[in-house]
């Protein structure tokens, strides 16, 4: 008993160490904090500027004329605009139907065979690799053998970027779907495709639509693949997609590097145009989901 009354008033090995920890711990929230306002004051630095550049390249023109030839006057970017919509509209259209149901597969079909461990891999590995790396594949696979840019690899770049986002936002929401919804569909005799379509789908909509919707906003400011596939120009596109078609991210690019002051502007306005449409969709695919987290 005094033994135990002994070591209950001495000092504990923590005790003594304790001090050091909350210098330790101190120091690491201090490091943390200077690190977020480093990060917060660059992007700050770069959306300020990109605002007050892209401002003053803002004009009815913009949205009204084609880009203008290099030296000319005043012009916008309508044709780069429509390009890239139809770009994107191609790459995600191609891309939702089967990152969907290859998620869904992944999720209802394959949970832990081999070939679903395969593709989850692959999957990965295309989700990280490089876009340019990419835009060199369809260019191997479409723009030589045609001969021509087009529109048509352009799409099919964009959408090869999109699937990886789409399957694996697709296999996490459906996995997050409770088992007993699936039980009590096949309780009432509904075979495994009923029960996907009108039980899982339904009850991960939402997921799924913001799944889209991520990788539209990742694929709305690609530049790498489109400089291979899709190229540019200053007209705009014919309705069959051969030949350059104009975008704004290869706008971008180009009209950046150049030396006319006016086509800088455009780059600048194009720039904040294509900033404001991924922050945008960011945010509808954070409203979408919010419902569904508060369930």
């Amino acid at each position: 008993m005094d033994a135990v009354n002994t070591l209950a008033m001495s000092p504990s090995r923590g005790s003594r160490v304790r001090p050091g920890r909350r210098i330790a711990d101190r120091m690491l929230r201090v490091s943390c904090l200077v690190a977020t306002v480093v990060g917060a004051v660059v992007l700050g630095s770069i959306l300020l500027m990109l605002i007050v550049e892209g401002i003053r390249g803002f004009s009815p023109a913009l949205f009204t004329q084609p880009t203008p030839g290099p030296g000319s006057e005043g012009g916008g970017i309508a044709n780069a605009i429509l390009g890239s919509l139809v770009l994107t509209t191609i790459g995600i259209v191609v891309a939702a139907p089967i990152g969907v149901m290859a998620g869904t597969f992944l999720a209802e079909y394959g949970r832990t065979s081999k070939l679903a461990d395969v593709i989850r891999f692959l999957n990965d590995i295309l989700l990280s690799a490089p876009s340019i790396l990419i835009g060199l594949f369809v260019y191997t696979l479409m723009v030589r053998p045609m001969g021509s840019y087009s529109g048509w690899a352009g799409g099919v770049a964009l959408a090869i970027i999109a699937v990886p986002v789409i399957v694996r936002t697709t296999e996490d929401m459906l996995r997050l779907v409770p088992g007993t919804l699936r039980e009590a569909g096949a309780a009432l005799g509904a075979p495994p495709s009923k029960v996907i379509t009108s039980v899982t789908w339904k009850a991960a909509s939402a997921g799924i639509v913001t799944g889209i919707i991520l990788a539209l906003a990742r694929i709305a400011g690609e530049t790498a693949p489109l400089l291979f596939t899709a190229l540019n120009n200053n007209s705009w596109f014919s309705a069959n997609l051969m030949g350059g078609v104009a975008n704004l991210p290869v706008m971008i690019y180009q009209f950046a590097l150049s030396p006319y002051p006016n086509w800088q502007g455009l780059a600048w306005a194009g720039a904040l145009l294509i900033t404001g449409t991924i922050l945008a969709l960011s945010i509808v695919a954070r409203l979408v989901i919010k419902p569904q987290r508060s369930r």
